[in-house]
């Protein structure tokens, strides 16, 4: 594997936009316009001028709800024909576009340098495993422990096994780098799907997301976890650029 330094964004809330050697990978982008702001990558922001420059752009839309996917990534391949889709198959298109492939759980799809292989949530839609320039990473969307506190015991029970079932079909894959779920509306339980996550399957790098506005909340997250050899990325402004060395995962 030839090393090179591996550029990750935070786009907002569940949303990052990861470059590799030679792609150029989106996540649940959803939040386009942050007031008073230039629209450029650094205010975590996708703009024309960025998108029609790249090569080998892919976008990933893991399920409908409107914090992950937002109709805007579709306007994209007018300025950029080669970006290909890949979206979970709950998406309804009113108007599809060029270079899209729907998904569901289990499902993959090899678009020549790049595998995808579509696993289960524990809401709608897919989480995303991905396998590109000698890295593999993991998207969650909304796959976590949704422990609610003011759900019944059983509909925690029910979460609880629903959520376990799921990360056991992800057990052996080797994941260099996740974004996953640590929401902090779930409280003092917020913690309890990435914990369970990193535990079984081990990621090398772990993104906190699904954040809405308390970036914090990663930092608590990685005092909690300092007894697991996980690295845990903390997160302080939308744009934020992360490199990590490949040689390193």
């Amino acid at each position: 594997m030839n090393n090179y330094k591996i550029k990750v964004h935070y786009l907002y809330h569940s949303g990052f936009a990861v470059e590799t050697k030679e792609h150029f990978l989106i996540f649940d982008y959803y939040k386009d316009n942050f007031q008073g702001k230039e629209r450029t990558l650094e205010n975590g922001v996708i703009s024309k001028d960025l998108i029609k420059n790249k090569k080998n752009v892919f976008v990933f839309s893991s399920h409908s709800h409107a914090d992950h996917f937002n109709p805007i990534i579709l306007k994209w391949s007018t300025y950029n024909k080669n970006i290909k889709y890949i979206l979970s198959s709950d998406i309804k298109l009113k108007r599809p576009v060029q270079n899209y492939y729907k998904l569901s759980k289990y499902e993959n799809i090899n678009l020549g340098s790049v595998y995808i292989k579509a696993f289960g949530s524990t809401d709608i839609g897919i989480s995303f495993l991905v396998k590109v320039d000698d890295i593999t990473l993991f998207h969650a969307g909304d796959l976590n422990w949704w422990h609610w506190k003011e759900d019944s015991l059983q509909d925690q029970k029910d979460a609880e096994a629903n959520f376990k079932y799921e990360i056991s079909k992800l057990k052996g894959e080797k994941i260099d780098i996740a974004f996953f779920p640590v929401d902090p509306r779930l409280e003092e339980y917020y913690l309890k799907g990435g914990k369970y996550f990193i535990k079984e399957i081990n990621p090398s790098i772990f993104f906190p997301m699904h954040l809405w506005d308390k970036m914090s909340t990663t930092d608590n997250f990685k005092d909690a976890m300092k007894d697991y050899s996980t690295k845990i990325m903390t997160i302080h402004k939308n744009g934020e650029t992360f490199l990590i060395d490949s040689s390193q995962l």
